[in-house]
């Protein structure tokens, strides 16, 4: 029996994944979350064979708390679901550790083959994605190291990141993090620094571009 945790910040979504890969005898699905935060916390948890992790959730990002999972615990197997295909979405994912990534279009028809593949230790890219992009992962090791702005970040400044580009005010991520609102923004001050961004509108454009959030989250 495979094993699945389902990770989605839209439910109608958790439950139409459930519900196909139920449908097969051999995959059944044992717990699911709708922000990063509870997938980090519950995937270490409940060690799941597969974990379909969708990019774009409130707290933390999936590609974020693949990073978390995977540092905890290396033999989780994450496949990442997202809207987009994009050669960089999809290279960050794989950095990341994902062995897969999972067009949402496409999820329908393929999700059970990549669930199974995955499962099995293999990865699996989307159909739709084209050659040309698994070919530049395959020769990164070849090519002159372009370092990921992000890497830049420390863990607790992304996270402060993530809840900036949400809209949330200094004062409800201090709550969020247990944090005083100076530490807060002085977070904030490094984290412009460091990217060499010069204001919020500017930022929440990086953050899209890099599959921090989402045009539907703002």
């Amino acid at each position: 029996m495979i094993r699945v945790f389902l990770a989605d910040d839209h439910a109608v979504v958790r439950d139409g994944l459930k519900a196909l890969l139920e449908s097969e005898p051999d995959i059944r699905v044992i717990g699911t979350a709708g922000d990063g935060q509870t997938a980090l916390r519950e995937c270490l948890s409940l060690r799941p064979d597969v974990i379909l992790m969708d990019i774009a959730m409130p707290d933390i990002n999936g590609l974020e708390a693949t990073v978390q999972i995977l540092a905890r615990d290396s033999s989780l197997r994450i496949i990442i679901l997202s809207m987009h295909d994009h050669r960089e979405h999809i290279l960050r994912a794989l950095k990341a550790g994902a062995k897969g990534y999972l067009l949402k279009e496409a999820a329908g028809e393929e999700v059970i083959q990549a669930v199974r593949s995955v499962a099995e230790g293999h990865r699996y890219l989307s159909q739709k994605i084209t050659e040309r992009v698994l070919e530049d992962y395959l020769n990164l090791q070849d090519q002159v190291h372009q370092p990921d702005p992000l890497e830049k970040l420390s863990e607790r400044e992304r996270q402060v990141l993530q809840l900036v580009v949400q809209g949330k005010s200094s004062n409800e991520i201090a709550k969020s993090l247990y944090l005083s609102v100076k530490t807060v923004e002085t977070y904030r001050s490094r984290i412009m620094e460091k990217l060499d961004i010069p204001d919020l509108p500017s930022l929440v454009k990086f953050a899209i571009r890099h599959g921090l959030t989402s045009l539907s989250d703002q």
